[in-house]
């Protein structure tokens, strides 16, 4: 039998095999193409949902012209054949149908110049059943929604890592929010079975940007803490998952609890309770401890923001990248999709509600952390003496 050429077929060879849903495809246009009084059949898709331009130009052209009269045949691959080949005379009950396949080829010709004669019949060819149109329509449209929450995803992802943009957490936050709005039309679309959590691993976490620079900040912020606690209680939107060390995480539950049973709080007290709680060992010497809690000279509720903002972008980017993961998963059927995405927006929004939280309150002294190391700046000279507060009694 001679090869019927696939009008998305790479000329060049080397292709990958195609995905299960590229054959629903074919066979839904094909089927179609033979019985075109079908179209009121297929429901939830547009042009947008085929995956190659042929079928996308092929779908569009359907749609726009009006359905030829039925006929009591079904065998419109025969004589579409005979069209394509001129090898026979064409029935004249089928000259309408074949009349309107010109009209089809020609019209999406105008978006896919590629397309022959020879597709069309393929198509038709590819079509077990046109009674099974219905479920074609239904592979498609799962298909789509994949596609389009991995480029909803994508998008997420790409935005935490934007660092040219000037606000980029409500940003983030903004297309999270368009991402959960696509998994509820997903959700509505396909119904709950049972089953539903995906079983894709999460990809592993992301190399920190600027991780040493990350690290001081939460040095800095830990010291600050541990010689005026008053600070901590302050920042109860801040939680360990923020920080970016292990170490500094623990360190940070250590002072939470000491707050919390009213003991007393220092650095060598942190230090201690640190030992309980399993942190020391050889990496972590106390003594080295005990050396950078004592650089206090910042403004904790500051630092304490731009820990929570890293952490806010983090947890937006590893949501995506989550997501992209699930869609990158055949095996995860659509409903499957929506729970794995909602459990992973379920992180973001938690720290956006701690994000909301610490943006919200008393806007607090913006003065620059002085970093380790580093002498701070001298300010301008005074010209004055500095006025002094009066006395209201």
């Amino acid at each position: 039998m001679p090869h019927t050429p696939d009008p998305d077929e790479d000329s060049l060879g080397g292709r990958p095999p195609h995905a299960p849903v590229h054959y629903a495809e074919q066979a839904l246009l094909g089927g179609l193409l033979a019985e075109p009084q079908r179209l009121a059949d297929v429901s939830g898709i547009g042009p947008e949902a085929f995956s190659t331009p042929a079928h996308t130009a092929v779908f569009t052209a359907i749609r726009a012209l009006p359905a030829p009269p039925p006929t009591e045949t079904t065998d419109w691959a025969a004589a579409f054949a005979a069209l394509r080949t001129r090898s026979g005379p064409v029935p004249a009950e089928r000259t309408d149908h074949t009349a309107w396949l010109d009209t089809v080829l020609a019209s999406a010709r105008g978006q896919a110049r590629g397309l022959t004669a020879a597709h069309l019949h393929a198509l038709i060819s590819a079509c077990p059943n046109p009674r099974h149109i219905a479920a074609y329509a239904r592979i498609i449209e799962g298909e789509h929604a994949r596609r389009r929450l991995h480029r909803a995803a994508q998008h997420l992802i790409q935005t935490a890592q934007d660092a040219s943009l000037p606000h980029p957490v409500p940003i983030a936050f903004a297309k999270a929010d368009a991402l959960a709005s696509m998994v509820d039309g997903i959700a509505a679309a396909f119904p709950p079975h049972s089953g539903s959590l995906p079983r894709t691993p999460a990809p592993p976490p992301a190399p920190v940007r600027d991780g040493e620079g990350a690290a001081q900040e939460e040095r800095l912020l830990l010291a600050t803490c541990a010689a005026r606690p008053a600070d901590a209680e302050q920042m109860r939107w801040l939680a360990a998952d923020d920080f970016t060390r292990p170490l500094h995480a623990g360190l940070w539950q250590c002072l939470t609890a000491l707050i919390r049973r009213g003991a007393p709080v220092d650095r060598v007290t942190l230090v201690w309770e640190a030992q309980q709680h399993g942190l020391l060992n050889r990496a972590n010497d106390p003594q080295d401890l005990l050396g950078f809690l004592a650089e206090t000279d910042v403004c904790a509720p500051y630092l304490g923001e731009r820990i929570l903002h890293r952490s806010a972008l983090t947890t937006a980017h590893q949501v995506g990248r989550r997501i992209a993961a699930f869609t990158d998963d055949a095996a995860n059927t659509p409903y499957q999709l929506v729970v794995g995405s909602r459990r992973a927006l379920a992180d973001l929004t938690a720290v956006r509600a701690r994000w909301q939280q610490a943006t919200t309150t008393k806007p607090v002294n913006r003065a620059s952390p002085r970093t380790a190391g580093v002498a701070p700046r001298a300010g301008p000279p005074r010209t004055a003496a500095a006025p002094v507060s009066r006395s209201t009694r």
